[in-house]
């Protein structure tokens, strides 16, 4: 299937159909037309419900060899056309293309490692005979598909984010029903022509566009058994109160921090702050959002910070040399702009004031910031970035707390005592030393506390989710 400016169709219960509304897909840096797709309505997702549903029969007996084999196909095939597939994803997205090549190849590997973790979906043998009547017993644990899977990524890693739903379903046997973004879902209708070519049972993925109402009767419809829900904490709390009985994993929003020592290397800690910091155009759940520098060293970091700020490229994404795209549509800017003014009018100072120019932001570096201002207190997903002196490392460690969020935090120091401080103290998912908060590799858990959500990801833990135990006990005569 060619993607240009044409009409692309949806996968609805293993068929490629042009069924529902057109919906285009415009290239966000110069509103070109990419494609024109569909966007699932009432009657399509019923279809792919249903369709799920039987196929489940289907996928929770498929032998591991062949869940392991369907995964494994989709990572080869994303390898080969990666060059291909990082070109549309940058197009669609807005997302600079060196960085679409590593979404790509995290893709890759994404469904690589489901592969392999397919192969490790463990039980184990329980003694049982703690007490005298139990003699003779012992039990065996298994673990069961829970059922069809309803779910939901955003658009900002429109890839990757999608496939941390799709892969484990398939591993852990179950079918699955995705609403990718509506702003950008061609590189996963690109992933379903790979899914098609493999033996999965008809039915046992559907990738369907829909529209917010639409989507919503996956939340609470009782025949999926678990949602997985990558957004904003407003929308997937309130999923959540909907959802039923169905079990609910929630990856959402943060407003991440860092934390930089009197014993950090200042040159590596800029370097990558700077670019957690703007990578994407700040529009990560995990984009370093405020940086606590100890006092000793903070004017130091502060100069650094700016002369490296100075060095970012803002431009067209489909250049190599681009390092900052633009933000999704203008309603972000238009955001961003305002809660940048009203921090100024309450007090903060810009090192660096970036301004609105369509559907670009440029860099913003704040100091003296309130910290109930909306830019420092709520997720930006911009790129802009608050700076702040503390006395002391323990200091730092409050600041981080002192917030509702919780997803990662990144702390650079060269003192083993820090670093297990803050893995003691920090109320987060994850503890990132001598790294940003934004580093994530896509084995490891994934989640956040507070309103950053509820459960992991990443493959093993979003596939133990995806399953259920279930005991089997032996009972006999005492021998």
């Amino acid at each position: 299937m060619q993607v240009d400016a044409s009409r692309v169709p949806i996968y609805l219960a293993g068929d490629f159909v042009e069924a529902g509304a057109p919906l285009e897909v415009r290239n966000p840096a110069d509103g070109s037309l990419i494609a024109t797709t569909f966007q699932a309505g009432v009657d399509e997702l019923e279809r792919a419900t249903a369709a799920a549903v039987e196929a489940f029969g289907h996928t929770r007996r498929m032998a591991i060899y062949e869940r392991r084999d369907a995964l494994a196909h989709v990572a080869a095939c994303i390898e080969r056309d990666a060059e291909e597939l990082a070109g549309l994803l940058s197009r669609e997205s807005g997302k600079p293309v060196r960085d679409a090549r590593g979404e790509v190849a995290r893709g890759a590997l994404t469904f690589r490692t489901a592969a392999e973790e397919a192969l490790r979906i463990n039980g184990e043998w329980l003694p049982l005979d703690w007490a005298a009547a139990n003699r003779g017993r012992h039990g065996i644990v298994r673990r069961y598909p829970i059922g069809p899977v309803a779910g939901i990524s955003p658009f900002n890693f429109p890839l990757n984010l999608a496939a941390h739903k799709v892969a484990p379903a398939i591993a852990a046997g179950c079918s699955i029903v995705l609403k990718p973004p509506s702003k950008d879902p061609l590189s996963m209708l690109r992933i379903a022509e790979y899914l098609a070519e493999t033996d999965l049972p008809k039915g046992a993925v559907s990738i369907l566009p829909m529209d917010r109402p639409t989507g919503d009767r996956m939340v609470s419809d009782d025949r999926f058994k678990l949602l997985s829900f990558t957004g904003s904490p407003s929308v997937g709390w309130k999923m959540k109160a909907e959802a039923g009985k169905k079990k609910v994993v929630l990856e959402l929003g943060g407003n991440a921090g860092a934390i930089v020592d009197e014993t950090a290397d200042l040159d590596w800690a800029v370097d990558r702050l700077v670019y957690g910091a703007f990578a994407y155009a700040g529009q990560v759940c995990i984009s370093v959002q405020r940086i606590y520098v100890v006092r000793e060293v903070y004017d130091d970091f502060e100069r650094r910070f700016v002369e490296r700020e100075q060095r970012v490229k803002v431009g067209d994404p489909s250049s190599e040399e681009t390092d900052l795209g633009p933000m999704v549509d203008e309603k972000a800017v238009e955001r961003t702009h305002g809660w940048v003014t009203d921090a100024l009018r309450d007090g903060a100072r810009a090192l660096v004031r970036g301004e609105p120019d369509g559907r670009w932001y440029s860099p913003t570096v704040l100091v003296d910031v309130p910290r109930d201002a909306m830019i420092c207190s709520e997720e930006a997903f911009a790129p802009v970035v608050n700076l702040f002196a503390v006395d002391s490392f323990s200091d730092a460690l409050r600041e981080i707390n002192d917030s509702r969020f919780g997803l990662q935090c990144g702390v650079f120091t060269s003192s083993l005592d820090h670093a297990l401080l803050a893995h003691d103290e920090l109320e987060v998912g994850g503890v990132i030393i001598n790294e940003i908060p934004t580093w994530r590799t896509d084995a490891m858990p994934y989640g956040g506390v507070k309103d950053s959500g509820l459960g992991r990801e990443g493959l093993r833990w979003s596939i133990e989710d995806m399953t259920e135990p279930r005991l089997l006990v032996f009972a006999g005569p005492p021998r």
